[in-house]
């Protein structure tokens, strides 16, 4: 069953958080509070650890009810692969990519050995066609990972597996790219790369205060 509402706003000592509902109860990963409220437990998700909770946050329109299947490419320890299995339910699939393996080994360890909606993937994000536990489209490809090369791995691994007329949300962390550049610059640089491949722009998010010249791309892919 997916949580269709999973996101939401907590009130936690007079403050308010984002939160996803938890799909393991009593379980937390990284020192989130657990908040009950209306039947649900949720858990707080830090904008400070997570960019998709920051983008959300600053601004992010983003309907997650028609998303099943998810490929995130830079996975890492899974702070935010955890929150998107929260988001998509049992029904659905986060395909988390990892080139790290000491890194992996936390992702295995802390996460999917314990949400059955997450596959680990121990692989090259530059090099997609070695996935071999993806056995379906994507409904979303979700790309945070720091290379110069970063907007070029996206767009190859959404011509393979994102669905048409589906979402990328991406990750740009102009600092990984050029730090000859302006910030400002890169962006709008990795957005003419992103349109020049069929994806069309649906918003550009600075994610400041929360993490310095990086930005949130919301955009659909339309293959020709």
């Amino acid at each position: 069953m997916k949580n269709v509402d999973a996101i939401s706003y907590v009130t936690v000592n007079g403050k308010e958080h984002i939160a996803t509902i938890n799909l393991l109860k009593g379980v937390t990963l990284y020192g989130e509070k657990l908040i009950s409220r209306n039947g649900n437990e949720y858990r707080t998700w830090d904008p400070f650890r997570s960019k998709l909770a920051a983008a959300y946050i600053k601004g992010l329109h983003f309907d997650f009810s028609n998303v099943g299947n998810v490929l995130y490419l830079g996975a890492s320890t899974g702070t935010t692969v955890s929150h998107l299995s929260d988001i998509v339910g049992h029904s659905g699939k986060i395909f988390a990519v990892e080139s790290s393996t000491r890194v992996a080994r936390e992702l295995i360890s802390n996460v999917s050995s314990k949400r059955t909606n997450v596959i680990p993937i121990i692989e090259d994000a530059r090099k997609p066609r070695s996935y071999f536990s993806i056995y379906d489209k994507m409904d979303l490809v979700y790309c945070d990972i720091a290379q110069p090369d970063q907007t070029t791995i996206a767009i190859d691994n959404c011509k393979i597996y994102l669905k048409e007329a589906k979402p990328m949300l991406l990750v740009i962390k102009t600092r990984s790219i050029d730090v000859t550049m302006s910030p400002k610059n890169v962006i709008s640089q990795e957005i003419k790369k992103l349109e020049s491949n069929s994806f069309e722009i649906k918003q550009k998010i600075d994610l400041e205060p929360f993490d310095k010249d990086h930005a949130m791309i919301n955009t659909v892919f339309y293959p020709k």
